[in-house]
């Protein structure tokens, strides 16, 4: 049996004799030198891909644009042919001048704005300044009918009684023009250019023309939601129903009173306040 100093010996022989050191000669360290070169062309390789990429990015963009665009074009000729095709549809039938004129607002073409070209809107262009001036026209009865009856409904009055009182006039005077709600709304708007104070809004279930330029608050419209919804509302029904004190529906009351927005029946074992609008329904 070998004695035990061997493998001493024989462990030593086979450790990695150290090399010899010398204090002049550098040693590189081919880790560090690898990790700086591998990090500097990382950044700039990053820095082309983020370059290549953007500017891939860019001509998508622009290809996109150019398709959109082409295929706008495309539309509103098309728009325009069958416009020209339905003259006749388009200024006789409200139905169909309605759905004509939402086919315009979906692809970005007001018809009663005015072209930057030639002065005239794309309804005078398209189909004669029949369609254009009738809007206008309207646009001048709408105002006259919210004048007329400022002093009965405050200048809140409701776009169904607006249609009409208009188709009453015609069929007085032997007129046959038939106008839709959706005329009086696009009227309406006809006048956003002149600031004029017009404005639709909705309450309740129901369009209404506010031809006064004084906002409504929070509590008067919800008022005039519950009058539109129930008919008429008293003191208690608010107290009860909406939490509110007798100061708060008081004070809303009085100012819809002064402003005429509501009318008031003393006649009931409790005051009641009705809207114009309804108030003339249902007589």
């Amino acid at each position: 049996m070998p004695h035990p100093y061997c493998f001493h010996f024989i462990a030593l022989q086979l450790l990695p004799k150290p090399h010899p050191t010398n204090s002049h000669i550098p040693v590189p360290s081919p880790v560090l030198n690898m990790r700086k070169g591998v990090g500097l062309g990382a950044l700039t390789r990053n820095t082309q891909t983020s370059q290549q990429y953007a500017s891939h990015g860019q001509l998508l963009q622009k290809s996109h644009i150019d398709e959109l665009t082409t295929q706008l074009s495309v539309f509103q000729a098309s728009l325009a042919q069958f416009s020209r095709t339905h003259a006749k549809d388009i200024r006789s039938n409200p139905a169909f001048r309605a759905e004509f004129a939402r086919m315009c607002t979906a692809i970005g073409v007001d018809p009663l704005a005015s072209s930057s070209n030639r002065g005239g809107s794309f309804w005078a262009e398209m189909l004669g300044t029949s369609v254009n001036d009738f809007y206008f026209e309207l646009a001048v009865r709408v105002v006259e009918v919210c004048r007329r009856t400022r002093q009965e409904n405050g200048g809140l009055i409701a776009i169904a009684e607006v249609r009409e009182r208009i188709m009453r006039q015609d069929e007085s005077i032997g007129g046959s023009n038939d106008v839709s709600e959706d005329d009086i709304l696009r009227a309406v708007d006809a006048l956003r250019p002149l600031s004029s104070g017009f404005a639709v809004i909705d309450l309740g279930r129901r369009q209404m023309i506010r031809s006064v330029p004084k906002e409504l608050n929070t509590d008067q419209s919800t008022v005039l939601e519950a009058i539109q919804v129930l008919g008429f509302i008293t003191h208690s029904m608010l107290r009860v129903n909406l939490g509110w004190d007798g100061a708060r529906v008081q004070t809303v009351i009085d100012d819809l009173l002064s402003d005429s927005l509501v009318w008031l029946d003393d006649q009931a074992d409790e005051k009641e306040y009705w809207a114009p609008s309804f108030f003339k329904k249902s007589g």
